[in-house]
């Protein structure tokens, strides 16, 4: 593991400058699982896993798949206990992956079909699964077509259906090392299911999907540093639900969905100028109900539900890279860049409290009182992102930082 490290930047006045080199999908290879669409998705390490869903028989399954991008290839892992599901939600936190919720059923409303509230870790190092404690929302039905994702230690679920004309706008947020839930305020957006999330820092992006009424493009922004919800711009496209999400560095993406018929484009979401940008359209066929997971800074989407049917294929998103910054030198700068013990910090400013640094992947990995030295000694070699932040955890700078 290498030293991550930290040091700081520079305000973006402008927003961050993309490359246009790269922005395009490779084909990789078909998921192992077979053909299916509603699984969930998480990556740790830098490998996927992608379990449960519903296959070409209308089958629903509890298998999970690991996935190696530098081999592009499958492997099978331990199965998650309890019940088949579909429309369950996944994320990852410190190194381990969580899966829960549900529906058992293809149909919802078929006499036994069961909405699901179970919850459970996985141990990539012991390839097992433990259970915890249960979803509680949903005034204890559970959920299913919900949307979660993670932010620094925690995980949170939103929304959902509880069954047939029965949606809720609950937001729960989950503490690993209490094994604890606890409800904070909900959706601005009303009741919603099949919607999607992404997160980039400490916000997360939560939008699109459906209400009794219809398809939706609103998103909104949920700060994990304070609670509270914020209005942010539509999406400039189409309203859907059923897309895929996933974040990159300091982006985040929406891709593919349904909106009485199906998608393929590609928008990408800027949090400095709350703008959003179209980018290179899905390598495979129009689809909902795709997996998305990121992993070495690539994103990967795949299965999912077309026209002509379910689908195995996996298409890798290469994104445009960070070239430039518009850098307040004068203010802040730090020093190796590439670095590969320490970083000194050298600022004018005094409005900089607070030094984070985020992976590829949007993930918090370090964060600290600013310092004059940071020596860190757990990250790997790689792509990171620093951020200055003042006393309202507002962000006053960022860069890109390359560790050797």
């Amino acid at each position: 593991m290498k030293n991550l490290i930290t040091g700081l930047a520079v305000l973006l006045l402008g927003g961050l400058t993309l490359a246009q080199g790269a922005n395009d999908w490779t084909k990789k290879s078909d998921f192992a699982g077979l053909k299916r669409e509603r699984a969930v998705a998480f990556s740790i390490n830098d490998l996927g896993y992608v379990g449960t869903g519903v296959d070409t028989a209308e089958i629903v399954h509890n298998d999970f798949w690991q996935y190696d991008p530098v081999l592009d290839t499958w492997a099978q892992v331990a199965d998650l206990p309890g019940s088949v599901r579909r429309n369950a939600v996944a994320f990852a936190i410190n190194d381990k992956g969580y899966v829960g919720t549900g529906m058992d059923s293809v149909v919802a409303s078929v006499p036994g079909a069961a909405t699901l509230a179970d919850f459970w870790e996985y141990d990539p190092s012991l390839n097992s699964w433990t259970q915890k404690a249960n979803y509680p929302g949903g005034f204890g039905f559970g959920v299913y077509f919900a949307t979660g994702f993670s932010i620094a230690s925690k995980g949170y679920i939103c929304c959902g259906k509880l069954g047939p004309n029965n949606y809720i706008d609950q937001l729960w947020e989950y503490k690993p090392e209490t094994d604890q839930w606890s409800q904070l305020p909900a959706f601005p957006g009303g009741v919603r299911y099949q919607l999607s999330s992404f997160t980039i820092g400490y916000s997360a992006y939560v939008g699109l999907g459906t209400d009794q009424d219809a398809y939706r493009k609103d998103i909104w922004e949920f700060s994990a540093a304070t609670n509270q919800w914020t209005e942010k711009s539509d999406l400039p496209a189409n309203q859907r639900s059923a897309a895929s999400t996933f974040s990159l560095g300091q982006r985040g993406y929406v891709c593919l969905g349904a909106n009485g018929g199906l998608l393929d484009d590609l928008w990408e979401y800027n949090p400095f100028t709350d703008s959003w940008s179209i980018r290179a359209s899905y390598g495979g066929s129009p689809r909902k109900g795709a997996f998305a997971f990121t992993a070495n800074g690539r994103a990967y989407v795949g299965t999912g539900k077309g026209y002509s049917g379910k689908k195995a294929s996996v298409h890798e998103y290469n994104p445009p890279a960070v070239i430039g910054i518009n850098e307040l030198e004068e203010d802040l700068s730090f020093y190796p860049n590439p670095a590969n013990e320490f970083i000194h910090i050298k600022s004018k400013s005094n409005s900089i409290e607070t030094i984070s640094i985020y992976s590829n992947k949007g993930t918090l990995v370090y964060q600290s009182d600013y310092s004059t030295t940071i020596n860190t000694d757990k990250l790997k070699a790689g792509i990171y992102f620093v951020q200055g932040m003042d006393k309202h955890n507002n962000t006053t700078a960022t860069q890109k930082l390359i560790i050797k």
